[in-house]
């Protein structure tokens, strides 16, 4: 989705290709983005805007008013089945077509209230019912959403609002005698039941003292950094001609030190597998669950009561207050075009957001100030790079002296030589111009093109209920926003940080954890951009909704580079495999530490995806014909034959993984077993399958409450996972936490607690105190040292 959809990408590359070769050459050999988006815009027609236009239409993303019945059907269904979850994101579809104040925006409200309170998400469940009753529960309803809220307060521990709640409904019965003679009957049994409960809770001491929140308090920058906004002062600023602008500690620096701490200066949630094009009254509506449907479309926020967009159906946030933010910035030109939008691809749509954050009056000032209209040379030629003479602002004077000798500052700082994560830091980022094809060229630019129409169309014709906030100035020079939008476009090639989180997934039947890194959005840190690569970074990078945290990974020297990994990791891919990656997106041969010390014999050594001899387990090597490496064997085999046989398994893996899902953890046991079986007899004992085999088997033996075989599976799924990402990983610190869960439930109290001193101890190198895992790990050591037969003494 970053890129424009495989259709109007097929349509562009077809229409470049059928382009006059003399007209290829003008736009191939144009020196400044101004001639390659006036030359390539030139060729975007009606009949063109009309395939978009009709590629656009498969999105359903204004609001139906048939859709909301039909969600609230089919999340009760859900409801029934105890998908709660499942439930609580249908109604919130169906909130998302509603018109305000109508029956059924009340019902979907009402209706998910229900699903958040099975959920125990009791803060949330008490908003739905006021906005059901806002918009105008039926008063047949009013009773029961009277005893929820009731319940809500109750389990909260506010047990005086919870009286006040039970008053106000006993009283509401008393005037409104309407209801069956059944009903009433349950509700006085529930009334007199939940009386009883408020007198239990004001009876129980407080559970957890208000003390201890600050221990989970977040770690805040020590002081600011005169001269990089949002560093700490640990880190400084420098250029030269070969690594171009980075980042360098000041200071030696210790692992989980916080260097860095940044606020996107954009990001757009990705819509996750967006539904096939539909057709027809039955297939027209999505059932399915996506990060669109889970997230906070401004904040990120995870969230399954959001509030939608009163325009379209796409946007979804997590208050009231996110919503008119977003409306107020961006959302109110973009509300209108979210299809379009969705067709044209996240690249784009992040390029629009720039611009509309930044304001037409900004873009203006600094497109005209970066480009010399008169010798017509874009900043990014290389005869305006200032990146001839090394410069070092490390020093919190230097930047100060250089501005009053006049001397350049670092491409992105301010006239004081403070590098601001603002539009100007944004603009200078390289869009390395020349390095992109032609053809891509020409479908960034003739994309924008068409985005710069409607833009132009939407704000002469634009009828809403809701107020228009129309951008000031916006169709003053649509070619300098569309040239503003073409840089943006190609910058995040090379500049787009993906915006990740640790999704948590838990069965109804299990307690351990499962987590895995789900990319949320596309954002641009500007500060964070500053950061080079490495295979082997001495960073770690962590995500609080759009803020990105940078921590040191490991001990790193004064006057040592601070480096991060754009993603081709040393324990994800071999070095041939790295060197394409960051060639093909970034346009960069890798020198790094851990490419040049990688060998042949190295990547051989990469037990984690290496098979063995089912004769004596050696490990095989060799190219097409993989031989044993054991001089007293002489097996050998077609690598092709191996694949075979592990994508074979990886499919039985997966078969025995839905029987876990689905409730039959006895089978997917048995499943297992064998698969493990299948696997150590061509499979080193490292391999990342296995480690999957193992880890699936503490799951299912949790979930069965066999604490004593999960953990044993648990700490050979944790082997595994350290032979192939080092004892200090962020991914050990994963899976201790979830060997630390096991140990808990279990009451393995010195092995639960040395569990969970090693895990907290990397997580808080990679995470920082607030970290969910930090603070649950902390939890159960409180818990733990409670217990009266704990040991006093160290453990080790």
């Amino acid at each position: 989705m970053h890129l424009p959809m495989d259709e109007w990408e097929s349509y562009l590359l077809n229409k470049w290709a059928l382009l006059p070769k003399s007209t290829q050459l003008t736009i191939s050999t144009a020196e400044t983005l101004s001639d390659i988006f006036l030359h390539s815009s030139s060729h975007l027609q009606p009949k063109d805007e009309m395939f978009l236009k009709q590629l656009s239409s498969g999105y359903v993303v204004e609001k139906d008013h048939d859709a909301p019945l039909f969600y609230r059907e089919e999340g009760n269904k859900k409801f029934q089945e105890k998908d709660y979850t499942g439930a609580a994101v249908l109604y919130s579809k169906g909130v998302s077509h509603s018109r305000p104040n109508t029956e059924d925006i009340s019902l979907c409200y009402a209706n998910r209230s229900a699903a958040l309170f099975r959920l125990g998400q009791y803060e949330a469940c008490l908003k739905d019912i006021v906005r059901a009753g806002v918009h105008g529960l039926p008063e047949r309803l009013q009773p029961k959403m009277m005893l929820r809220k009731a319940e809500c307060l109750v389990n909260l521990g506010r047990p005086q609002e919870a009286r006040q709640a039970i008053s106000d409904l006993e009283s509401n019965l008393a005037a409104k005698p309407s209801l069956g003679l059944s009903s009433h009957k349950i509700l006085q049994r529930n009334l007199e039941h939940l009386k009883m409960k408020i007198q239990e809770k004001e009876n129980l001491p407080e559970a957890f003292p208000a003390a201890l929140t600050k221990a989970f308090e977040e770690m805040a920058l020590e002081e600011e950094n005169k001269q990089i906004s949002g560093a700490s002062l640990s880190v400084g600023l420098c250029t030269d001609p070969l690594k171009g602008r980075h980042l360098v500690a000041t200071k030696d620096i210790l692992p989980g030190e916080l260097l860095l701490k940044e606020d996107a200066f954009v990001s757009v949630l990705i819509p996750g597998e967006m539904p096939p094009l539909r057709h027809g009254p039955q297939n027209k509506w999505d059932t399915g669950v996506s990060s669109g449907d889970l997230c906070c479309h401004r904040c990120l926020k995870h969230t399954l009561a959001t509030v939608p967009c009163g325009g379209c159906s796409y946007a979804r946030y997590c208050s009231q207050e996110c919503m008119q933010q977003a409306w107020e910035h961006y959302h109110s030109t973009e509300c209108s075009l979210g299809a379009l939008l969705l067709t044209l691809g996240v690249f784009c749509h992040v390029a629009l957001r720039v611009t509309l954050l930044a304001r037409f009056e900004e873009v203006d000032r600094v497109v005209r100030m970066l480009y010399d209209e008169t010798s017509n040379k874009d900043i990014c030629s290389p005869e305006n790079r200032n990146l001839v003479q090394t410069v070092n602002y490390t020093n919190h004077g230097e930047s100060e002296e250089n501005a009053k000798t006049g001397e350049t500052p670092i491409p992105g700082c301010n006239v004081s030589g403070k590098y601001e994560s603002n539009y100007n830091a944004v603009f200078n980022l390289l869009p390395h111009t020349e390095k992109h094809s032609p053809e891509r060229k020409f479908m960034c630019a003739v994309s924008v093109a068409a985005l710069c129409r409607q833009l132009r169309a939407q704000t002469r014709g634009f009828k809403s209920s809701k107020p228009k906030a129309v951008t000031p100035g916006l169709c003053a020079d649509l070619t300098v926003w569309g040239v503003a939008m073409l840089r943006h476009m190609l910058q995040l090639q090379c500049n787009a940080q993906a915006i990740t989180s640790l999704w948590h997934t838990e069965s109804n039947e299990s307690v351990i954890t499962d987590s895995r890194q789900v990319r949320l959005a596309t954002g641009i840190f500007p500060v964070v951009s500053l950061l080079n690569h490495s295979c082997s970074p001495n960073t770690s990078m962590s995500f609080t909704g759009t803020a990105a945290t940078v921590r040191a990974a490991r001990q790193i020297r004064k006057g040592e580079e601070i480096l991060h990994c754009y993603g081709p990791h040393e324990s994800r891919m071999g070095v041939a495999e790295r060197q394409q990656k960051l060639s093909s997106q970034y346009f960069f041969d890798c020198s790094c530490p851990a490419c040049q010390a990688e060998t042949l014999e190295a990547a051989a050594a990469r037990r984690w995806e290496a098979f063995c001899c089912n004769t004596c387990r050696a490990l095989m090597q060799g190219n097409d014909v993989l031989s044993c490496s054991s001089k007293s064997c002489t097996d050998s085999v077609s690598r092709d034959r191996l694949i075979s046989r592990l994508q074979d398994l990886q499919q039985q893996v997966c078969v025995a993984q839905k029987l876990l899902r689905t409730g039959k953890p006895e089978q997917a046991i048995q499943q297992l077993l064998g698969c493990r079986e299948a696997a150590e007899s061509f499979l080193s004992a490292e391999h990342t399958v296995l480690g999957e085999i193992e880890d699936s088997l503490a799951q299912a033996y949790a979930t069965l409450g066999d604490w004593r075989k999960s953990a044993a599976h648990a700490q050979k799924s944790l082997r595994v996972a350290e032979a192939r990402h080092g004892p200090a990983s962020v991914e050990i610190g994963h899976e201790l936490f979830k060997l630390a869960q096991v140990l808990f439930n279990g009451l393995a109290v010195p092995e639960a607690l040395n569990a969970i001193w090693k895990a907290e101890k990397i997580l808080l190198v990679h995470c920082g105190p607030e970290s969910d895992e930090v603070q649950e790990l902390r939890q159960m050591k409180s818990c733990l040292l409670d217990l009266s037969f704990i040991p006093v003494g160290p453990l080790v």
